[in-house]
């Protein structure tokens, strides 16, 4: 089957070659999308409803410095080997075997998240129609970005030089309209109108929130040319999308005295402005599906060393988000983000710890990094990795003081590089790829 038949294989499991890599600042504005979209304009309303305005301001800023720190050292690993998470995995700790359960799990993580946002797009182009029904809205909205993102990077790329400027617009355009009518400085200093929420529980949840955004950032990465391209546009990105969005989000809470988002715009602009931040949604959404449709290729092609067609992977994911978000996953939207705020920061400490200190199985990535696929062996199962994942994972869930996000993350880190000087980070059994070349342009060397 033709990779053509369905969309770009976008060497889901090989290496991204140079012939291909991308300016840095165009991966910015993907990365920007994906900080500057409707759920964090949502977290900002809801720490502004529940935190005054400069214990919202230290939550973002904490919580972004974590996330912001794992993006720059996973995606410069990533940039250096072109490779995706999943396959990157195989090759920082944990094995073929574990590869393809981490690539499971970032499967099923987005496409809760996928259901997530397309369920708050579908609420919000229900207040412009409400004869349609919000699930309705969110199944079709779902479909649309599953179109989108089965041709694959340029299309998304193109979907985010639309997208994104046209939501800066209208986050101006809605912070103008409301914020012109009160005292910038009396909001900044009133008091939070809804129940407090403390300021651990924000940072987690501001980490929880891009955390899984931080473990998948080599499949962006991948497209980079140099490391200092993956800090520029991660510090431009993650930046501008907290600090712009979020808290502009804390402003117009406390000048509505709501947490409700598309009150909150629908109040200030009207129609217009739900319909934009609905299309800057869809930015976020669809890097949601397309790491989800690169770890279940992964997953097969580690399990069952079958490969895959990408696009059709995507076109069935994608449906299944969207009904999840017809059914009304956004229900159990913070229950989610507190869960990944601790299950996943373990899996970016094990890859750093693995790739820039304990450097175990690196050597097998350097050694044919020029031949533009991945090492012809790899390890298989090492357990040493799954119980330090669990263990920190636990750190993060049950201890009670600092922040579980860092917690976890630390632990994972510390954990595995003890484990790499006690030589207990032993493989059982190693494996031997057969991935082969599906297209001409996956034949050319990565750099």
């Amino acid at each position: 089957m033709s990779t053509s038949d369905t969309g770009h294989d976008d060497y889901s499991i090989t290496r991204v070659p140079a012939t291909k890599r991308k300016h840095w600042f165009g991966i910015a504005v993907q990365r920007f999308g994906q900080t500057s979209d409707l759920s964090q304009f949502l977290l900002g309303a809801t720490f502004g409803f529940g935190m005054t305005f400069w214990d919202a301001f230290w939550a973002f800023t904490v919580g972004a410095l974590i996330v912001e720190a794992l993006m720059i050292f996973v995606g410069i690993a990533g940039m250096r080997q072109g490779l995706t998470t999943s396959m990157l995995a195989r090759w920082t700790g944990f094995g073929r075997g574990g590869a393809s359960v981490l690539g499971l799990a970032i499967c099923i993580s987005l496409i809760g998240w996928f259901g997530i946002q397309s369920a708050i797009s579908g609420a919000g182009l229900n207040q412009i129609v409400p004869e349609v029904p919000a699930w309705a809205w969110s199944l079709g909205f779902g479909l649309v970005v599953t179109l989108i993102v089965v041709r694959g990077f340029e299309s998304m790329q193109w979907l985010a030089n639309i997208t994104v400027p046209l939501f800066m617009i209208l986050i101006g355009w809605a912070a103008w309209a409301e914020l012109s009518n009160h005292s910038i400085g009396q909001l900044i200093n009133d008091a939070p109108p809804g129940p407090a929420l403390d300021f651990v529980t924000a940072t987690t949840i501001v980490a929880g929130s891009a955390v899984l955004g931080a473990v998948i950032t080599p499949d962006m990465t991948r497209y980079n040319r140099t490391a200092g391209d993956v800090v520029k546009q991660t510090v431009v990105g993650m930046t501008l999308g907290n600090y712009t969005i979020g808290m502009i989000g804390v402003l117009l809470a406390h000048a509505v005295k709501t947490a409700d988002v598309t009150q909150i715009i629908f109040s200030s602009v009207g129609w217009v402005g739900i319909l934009i931040i609905v299309l800057g949604t869809s930015k976020i959404n669809d890097w949601n599906l397309y790491s989800a449709g690169l770890g279940v290729v992964s997953f097969f092609n580690s399990a069952m060393n079958k490969r895959l067609n990408r696009g059709h992977v995507t076109l069935l994911l994608g449906v299944m988000g969207s009904v999840l978000a017809a059914i009304g996953i956004l229900d159990k939207f913070i229950d989610i983000l507190m869960v990944l705020g601790v299950v996943f920061p373990p899996v970016a400490g094990i890859i750093m710890a693995e790739y820039f200190v304990v450097k175990k199985w690196r050597p097998l990535l350097e050694a044919n990094r020029d031949s533009g696929l991945p090492p012809a062996k790899s390890p298989n199962w090492i357990p040493a990795t799954f119980v330090i994942w669990t263990i920190s994972a636990a750190l993060g869930y049950y201890v009670t003081f600092g922040l579980p996000a860092l917690n976890s993350l630390a632990a994972a880190f510390i954990l595995y590089i003890i484990a790499g000087k006690l030589n207990l980070l032993r493989s059982y059994g190693d494996t031997q790829p057969t991935i082969e070349p599906t297209t001409k342009e996956e034949s050319v060397t990565a750099p």
